[in-house]
């Protein structure tokens, strides 16, 4: 045995180094890897830039939707007045008549001097006179007492309180002319007009095409929450049973191999081959009611059960192999190794997978669109929990398409806030699936 030293030369007449001076081949590494870092931080800077953008985007673009503007005066109808306006042929126009001469009244006593007629009262509040008859016919014991009423203005009145409309972009129109901005500037100085936020927008409905201050998502959230209900109830139970079977149970043979690679090829299909599919198979052949949630849910369900199966297979892979061999050599069966060890240990994969899936479904258009749960057929509250399933309704992803469709910017303002509330609902959910995850994570 002999005694090494190192003498800090290298065979064949090499200069000499040392290990804590870097050499030029260890410069290089370190600048590449510094120059990497770079490239990493600087991509996560342009993306959190974008995304920060996009946000600001969604937000200013879709805050207008959750305010309208009303007009909140105070309106006395003697018996006689009232018994005078349904004598006459056109009551709508009497009506009209006497809202008008006391807002005259109101604002003379604010020393306001403003002359307008109907035609400027329609086009700022609509068919107000129609609105008045309704209400007193129907409350005729308020007959004689002051009563306080807050009618919605029109969508381009709105959009000149939130600064969309401006008098320099106005032009005289059937809908508004500039001489009506005069009548609103007095109201609003009177404190009669004003804007206040609008819960029409998230508990309505849609209204049709020539009533966007009166459109609401509420009826197009209730569809999406049953058409969630029937993928929850469908999907989860069937695309965890086939991932067991497919991972623990199923042999390895050409069948499951074809298997396989069908699940995987479905997860890749676009989401308007399921639309057709569930148009062909659930309404044409089947006979369901269209635009239905239930039908909805059938679709996306057969959209989600790929990405919620191969979740759920890479979950029950993640958990290690000796936990089944531990549970086997104890002498449980497969089956009890299953359920009681592997399952267990592969709930938060599973429960993260399916509530993507579940996100991924709630923000599909292009399926509903085919089987007619577009935006316009959510008109009201369903009548009951299962006529929730079988009535037509629409979703909330329809619902901004159909909005944004339209060629009234207040729609364009309401697809924004539609989109808010989406993401709202989007966020809920991985936001739980986080939850969930860290409820239910077992260490090993």
């Amino acid at each position: 045995m002999t005694d090494a030293t190192f003498n800090g030369t290298s065979g064949g007449g090499r200069g000499r180094s040392s290990l804590s001076t870097a050499d030029a081949n260890t410069k290089r590494r370190n600048a590449a890897e510094k120059r990497f870092r770079a490239y990493g931080l600087t991509a996560i800077i342009i993306g959190l830039f974008f995304l920060v953008v996009l946000f600001f985007s969604i937000i200013r673009s879709g805050l207008p939707a959750f305010t309208h503007t009303v007009v909140e005066m105070e309106f006395t109808l003697s018996q006689a007045q009232y018994e005078e306006a349904e004598d006459q042929l056109f009551k709508t126009k009497a009506y009209s008549n006497l809202f008008i001469a006391q807002l005259q009244q109101q604002l003379q006593e604010r020393g306001m001097e403003v002359e307008f007629d109907e035609a400027a009262i329609e086009r700022l509040l609509g068919k107000v006179g129609g609105n008045l008859r309704e209400y007193y016919a129907g409350n005729q014991n308020r007959l004689g007492e002051p009563v306080e009423f807050s009618l919605s203005a029109s969508s381009r009145v709105d959009g000149y309180f939130n600064g969309r409309v401006t008098r320099e972009s106005m032009q005289d129109s059937r809908f508004l002319m500039a001489s009506d901005l005069d009548l609103v500037d007095a109201l609003r100085n009177a404190g009669i007009i004003k804007s206040e936020f609008n819960w029409n927008f998230i508990t309505g409905a849609d209204s049709g095409v020539d009533n966007p201050g009166g459109a609401g998502i509420g009826a197009s959230v209730i569809g999406s929450f049953f058409m969630m209900l029937v993928v929850l109830v469908l999907s989860l139970p069937i695309g965890v049973a086939a991932s067991i079977y497919l991972e623990e149970f199923a042999p390895q043979n050409r069948f499951t191999d074809l298997i396989e690679v069908n699940i995987s090829n479905l997860a890749a299909v676009p989401s308007i081959v399921f639309g057709i599919l569930g148009l062909a198979v659930f309404i044409q052949f089947m006979h369901l009611p269209q635009s239905a949630p239930l039908v909805g849910g059938l679709v996306l369900t057969l959209m989600t059960l790929p990405t919620i199966i191969i979740s759920t297979r890479a979950s029950l892979k993640a958990v290690p192999p000796s936990i089944r061999d531990a549970a086997l050599g104890v002498g449980a069966s497969k089956m009890q190794a299953v359920f009681h060890h592997v399952l267990p240990l592969a709930m938060p994969g599973i429960l993260t997978g399916t509530i993507i899936g579940l996100a991924q479904a709630l923000g599909e258009t292009a399926p509903l669109l085919l089987i007619g749960m577009v935006g316009f057929v959510a008109r009201g509250y369903p009548d009951g929990f299962v006529a929730g399933f079988t009535e037509p309704n629409s979703a909330m992803p329809a619902q901004i398409y159909t909005w944004a469709a339209r060629a009234d910017a207040s729609f364009y303002e309401k697809a924004w806030g539609g989109i808010i509330i989406l993401l709202v609902f989007l966020l809920t959910m991985n936001i739980i699936a986080i939850i969930l995850r860290r409820r239910f994570e077992r260490r090993w």
